[in-house]
C-alpha cells in the first residue's frame, strides 16, 4: 500500500520500528525534528503546574480522498490553546468535523466562536462542564445568525480541557476522545466520550421522540425491512448505519445524533448540548487521544491506543495512524474521509519513579515505549529550568497542513490512483 504497516508498526516517516525502549537522546531529538521537517509536524509541551505535569502533544490533519470531488476541502480542523485566559492550569485540545456542501466553514467558524466563547465564560475555570455548555449553545445560536448556510451543514466537536489534575471532555456527534491508561502490564483504552448515533439506545429513544425515521439506506431504498429497528452495533455495520430523516422526505440522513449546525435536522433531534465527562488524571494515564471519525471509522479505541503506545514521539504516531487509517479506507471503499488526530502524552513532572519500566514484569514491548517515554520525560523535565513551553501562550499547533501533506511520505498514505483497494 505504498506506507506499510507491520507489527510492530513501523514509522513510514523514517522506516524504522519504533521498539527501543531506551529514552531519547539528544541526537536521537534532533533526528525525529529533522524527520519530520516536511510535513510542518512539531511537538508542543506545556506545564500544568498544580497538578506537576507536563503536556507533550502533536497532531495532524490529512485531506480525504474523493475521487469525483477532487478540489474539495479538508473539512476537518482542530485547535490546541495553552493557558486560556493566561492560566497555566487550563490547555485545551479540540477536533471538528465539518460535513455538508458547507461543512469547512462550519467547521471553520465553529472551532474559532467556541473557543472564544469559553475564554469569555466566567465559569471556565471552577464549573468547565457549565461553560461547555453555554459555550456550545451560544456558538450554535452565532452559526445559526451568520452568513454560512447550515441548513444541510454542520460540524461535529470533540473537546479535552485540562484543568489542574483532571480532564473534562465535552462532546458533540461522533468524533471520538480516549485515553491510554497503564493497567498491569497493558496500557488499555478508556473511553473518554461516548459517539452519539443512533446506534445507542437512549439516542435513538429521544430523536425518535422528536418525529425523526431511523433508517438504514438500505431500508430507505426497500432492499431491507424498514420495520427492523436493529443495526448491531457500530463495530458490524457492515458499512449502512442508522440514519435520521424526516417523517415525508429522504433528508438529511445524518449518522450522528448530535452537531452544531444542521438546522433542518434539529426538528428532529440533532442538538448542540454536549455531554461532559470528567476523568481525574492519575500516575497511570499515560496519553489521551483526540480525533476525527475518519481514524475510528476502521480502527477501534483499543488499536489507536495500541498504535500510540509503539512510539516514543507522537509525531510518529500521529503518521502511522493516519496512514493505517487511509489504507483501511481504501480497502473498504473507493474513498477516503479527511483524518485529524491530537495525541497528548501526560508526563509527571517531577516523579520519575512514578511510572518505571522496571517496575513492570513481563511487558508487552510496544507497552514499554510508551512506559519508558513516560519516565524518561519526568527526568527531563526535573533536570531543566522548571517548566517547558515550546510554543507561545493560546497558540494553535498547526500541524501538518494539508500542502505539506499532499507531498510528505511521512503523512501522506498511498496514492489511490496507484493502489487498488481490495473489494
Amino acid at each position: 500500500m505504498g506506507c506499510p504497516q507491520s507489527k510492530p508498526y513501523w514509522c513510514c516517516c523514517c522506516s524504522r520500528a519504533a521498539t527501543n525502549p531506551s529514552g531519547p537522546t539528544k541526537p536521537a531529538a534532533a533526528e525525529a525534528d529533522a524527520r519530520h521537517v516536511l510535513t510542518g509536524c512539531t511537538v508542543g509541551s506545556v506545564a500544568v503546574p498544580s497538578a506537576g505535569l507536563t503536556l507533550r502533544y502533536s497532531s495532524l490533519t490529512q485531506r480525504g480522498y474523493y475521487p469525483d470531488s477532487p478540489d474539495r476541502l479538508n473539512q476537518d480542523k482542530f485547535a490546541v490553546r495553552t493557558a486560556l485566559r493566561s492560566d497555566p492550569d487550563l490547555h485545551l485540545f479540540a477536533v471538528f468535523d465539518g460535513h455538508g456542501q458547507f461543512g469547512s466553514e462550519c467547521a471553520d467558524f465553529v472551532k474559532e466562536t467556541l473557543t472564544q466563547a469559553l475564554l469569555s465564560e466566567p465559569d471556565l475555570p471552577e464549573n468547565p462542564p457549565k461553560a461547555f455548555a453555554s459555550a456550545f449553545d451560544a456558538t450554535n445560536s452565532l452559526l445559526r445568525s451568520s452568513p454560512i448556510d447550515d441548513s444541510m451543514s454542520g460540524t461535529t466537536a470533540i473537546a479535552v480541557l485540562v484543568r489542574r489534575n483532571s480532564l473534562f471532555v465535552a462532546n458533540v456527534g461522533d468524533s471520538r476522545a480516549v485515553a491510554g491508561v497503564l493497567k498491569g502490564d497493558a496500557v488499555v483504552a478508556a473511553e473518554l466520550s461516548k459517539d452519539q448515533t443512533p446506534f445507542r439506545k437512549d439516542e435513538y429513544e429521544r430523536v425518535r421522540q422528536c418525529g425523526a425515521r431511523v433508517l438504514s439506506v438500505d431500508q430507505v431504498e426497500g432492499n431491507k425491512d424498514p420495520e427492523v429497528q436493529s443495526w448491531g452495533d457500530e463495530e458490524d455495520d457492515d458499512g449502512d448505519p442508522p440514519r435520521l430523516w424526516v417523517r415525508d422526505g429522504l433528508y438529511p440522513g445524518t449518522a450522528f445524533t448530535r452537531s452544531l449546525g444542521d438546522s433542518t435536522a434539529e426538528a428532529i433531534g440533532v442538538i448542540a448540548v454536549p455531554e461532559v465527562m470528567e476523568v481525574e488524571i492519575t500516575p497511570e494515564h499515560l496519553f489521551f487521544v483526540v480525533a476525527s471519525d475518519g481514524v475510528f471509522e476502521f480502527l477501534s479505541s483499543q488499536a489507536v491506543v495500541n498504535m500510540v503506545a509503539s512510539f516514543k514521539d507522537p509525531r510518529d504516531a500521529c503518521a502511522a495512524i493516519a496512514a493505517e487509517s487511509y489504507k483501511l479506507w481504501l480497502e473498504h471503499e473507493n474513498r477516503t474521509d479527511d483524518i485529524t488526530i491530537i495525541i497528548v502524552h501526560i508526563n509527571d513532572s517531577c516523579n520519575p519513579g512514578a511510572v518505571a519500566i522496571n517496575e513492570i514484569s513481563n511487558i508487552d514491548p510496544k507497552i514499554s515505549v510508551a512506559v519508558s517515554e513516560k519516565a524518561q520525560a519526568e527526568k527531563y523535565v526535573c533536570k531543566s529550568s522548571g517548566t517547558s513551553n515550546q510554543l507561545n501562550s493560546n497558540s494553535e499547533l498547526q500541524s501538518c497542513p494539508d500542502l505539506a501533506l499532499e507531498r510528505s511520505p511521512a503523512c501522506v498514505a498511498p496514492s489511490p490512483e496507484r493502489t487498488s483497494p481490495k473489494k
